[in-house]
């Protein structure tokens, strides 16, 4: 499993690399507070992988970094290789880098 950090994250995003993020909090924890991307529960990615994108790094986040995990646990079962990453400590970590 590949691992992003917050700091490493923000670079990525100021650049204008090309990325995919993918929030996989529930949709009201979206709504109060989130860096972008597509809004999938973790109860339904499994449902909705072809919306992942194939050809670009797919960063995925949630509150503390636990259900983005599972997310990419889940995913690694599925016979496709991608560019996965988990941003480590979730969004808690987002707005310690960032001073939020």
């Amino acid at each position: 499993m590949q691992n992003i950090d917050a700091a490493t994250l923000k670079k990525l995003i100021d650049s204008g690399e090309k990325i995919q993020l993918v929030d996989v909090r529930e949709i009201w924890e979206n709504e109060i507070f989130n860096i972008g991307g597509l809004n999938i529960p973790l109860g339904d990615l499994m449902k909705q992988t072809n919306k992942l994108a194939k050809d670009i790094p797919v960063i995925f986040y949630c509150e503390k970094g636990i259900r983005s995990v599972i997310a990419l646990q889940r995913l690694e079962a599925l016979p496709i290789q991608l560019n996965f990453y988990n941003l480590t400590g979730g969004m808690q970590a987002w707005r310690n880098a960032q001073n939020i």
